[in-house]
């Protein structure tokens, strides 16, 4: 089909069968994007395969490999001027020629995901992490064809995440080991930071501190920083090798604007209570700074256009505790204290606060409209869409000089015109959500994903971006059975990336 400037509506063959089985999607459709005048050049961050457009990544922690239940899996989705395609995909497990390790149960390979091009060269690579404690990761090479071949890193396999951590311009892994059992005090969580680019036998340039020396304590002395951290790392927390935590990494962006990628955590702070917080990169090791308040799903971008990365928190799932967005703005010493708050009864928003919704249960950020203001998709997973319970949706709200505004903001649901599927009680819409280019215009595309549709199989939604906000004309939707992977209970869409 000759391409032209108009958005094009294509339905695609009932490849869509596995889902519709469910009572869930009523139609899959793929988008026709706008003719571009130039190549689209998508970073080497995002793209996998080289070929200019940002890929997506669906982790699915639940899928049965091998007879393995819960080995998991991922699917690196290649974008296109149409967008997402999922003839257009590639499949990796334990079970897969050249990835290191066996498909194991309950290891929950494709818990976690992380992109970044690590061995600078030019391609995007993919860490993929496990759900256990101790199950490691492994590092699949980007390349033309795709990911290649694989690397296995043992232990830390916990919400890795990649970043130009100590500002020289290479890509850095900052990598976690998940905390078991944990009392009334925080614990020491084994982190490392490894300097870029790496090695295919997995070996970075260098191995770094983990946190700046200022940072050094441990439980046996009230000395800070403590310089037994170097000879006996073991006991330290905040030392070269290790993080007080437990520490859940959720975000990488730049919220002090000197060139150095930081994390954005939910962290442990005793007696049974979490907040967030700031990893700031450094030359010589990560410096914790405060957040903005309780634990949530978190989120790094530029929403009013400032050039320093904001920080935004959903909620943690119980509204009671956290009932309110917040938004806690960078600036060149980190992120100032005021914080901006919002829920559905921010006038513009469609739909209303209501007991239950989870409003920002996922969070992404970037720019979808081209204005130069990161938006904010928002999971409400909790949302009821007429009298189905829980079947959820997803809100986009609009960046602009003043922050987070209500103008212009969208709302979308299994019931939504144009969008694939029926709204159905416990779908839980919008369990996560991504603002990725996909069609390499400039525009970020929303992905968001139900891992409850059709008996937890999970499901995959795009949305295209456009000059005034995501459209959900000739959006996409499928499932693990589209993309010719193991559907029972599968999980898709656990993780993007």
């Amino acid at each position: 089909m000759p391409l032209s400037s108009r958005r094009v509506r294509l339905t695609l063959p009932l490849i869509a069968a596995s889902l519709l089985a469910g009572g869930g999607l009523s139609a899959l459709t793929l988008g026709q994007g706008t003719a571009h005048a130039a190549p689209p050049a998508a970073g080497a961050a995002d793209d996998v395969n080289g070929d200019g457009y940002a890929d997506l990544v669906v982790g699915a922690p639940g899928g049965t490999v091998s007879g393995q239940a819960k080995a998991g899996y991922v699917v690196v989705t290649y974008g296109s001027q149409k967008g997402l395609d999922p003839a257009r995909k590639k499949i990796i497990s334990r079970a897969t020629g050249g990835v290191p390790g066996t498909a194991t149960a309950k290891q929950e390979f494709g818990r976690h995901v992380a992109k970044g091009d690590l061995d600078r060269d030019g391609y995007a690579d993919v860490v993929i992490g496990t759900g256990v404690k101790g199950g490691g990761s492994v590092i699949l090479w980007g390349s033309a064809n795709g990911p290649t071949g694989g690397t296995a890193i043992d232990t830390f396999g916990f919400a890795p995440q990649t970043g130009d951590f100590d500002g020289d311009g290479t890509t850095d892994l900052a990598l976690f080991d998940l905390v078991g059992a944990h009392g009334d005090d925080p614990v020491e969580q084994r982190a490392r930071l490894w300097k870029g680019p790496l090695t295919h036998s997995g070996t970075p340039a260098a191995t770094l501190d983990f946190m700046d020396k200022s940072q050094w304590w441990s439980y046996e002395s009230e000395e800070r920083p403590y310089p037994g951290c170097r000879e006996r790392p073991e006991v330290c927390v905040d030392g070269p090798r290790s993080v007080q935590g437990p520490v859940v990494p959720r975000a990488v962006g730049d919220v002090n604007g000197d060139g150095r990628s930081d994390i954005a955590i939910n962290d442990y702070t005793g007696d049974g209570t979490w907040t967030n917080s700031i990893l700031y990169g450094g030359p010589t090791g990560f410096k914790r700074g405060d957040g903005a308040g309780a634990e949530g799903a978190l989120g790094l971008g530029d929403v009013n256009g400032d050039d320093y990365d904001d920080l935004v928190v959903g909620t943690s799932g119980y509204e009671e505790e956290h009932p309110k967005v917040r938004v806690a703005y960078g600036s060149a010493d980190g992120l100032k204290p005021q914080v901006q708050e919002f829920d559905q009864d921010l006038p513009g928003i469609p739909g209303a606060e209501e007991e239950g919704d989870r409003f920002g249960s996922s969070v992404s950020v970037g720019d979808v409209t081209g204005d130069g203001y990161a938006d904010i998709a928002l999971g409400v997973s909790g949302e009821d869409v007429k009298e189905v319970a829980d079947a959820g949706s997803v809100v986009l709200v609009r960046g602009s000089s003043d922050g987070v505004t209500g103008d212009g903001a969208q709302a979308f649901h299994q019931d939504t015109a144009d969008v694939p599927g029926v709204a159905e009680k416990d779908d839980q819409f919008g369990a996560a959500v991504r603002l990725l280019d996909v069609t390499g215009d400039g525009l970020r595309d929303l992905a968001a994903s139900s891992v409850e549709e059709n008996a937890r199989a999970g499901a995959l939604w795009s949305f295209l971006g456009t000059s005034t906000g995501l459209t959900a004309d000739a959006s996409v939707a499928f499932g693990p059975k589209d993309v010719g992977a193991p559907n029972t209970a599968a999980l898709f869409g656990s993780a993007l990336r």
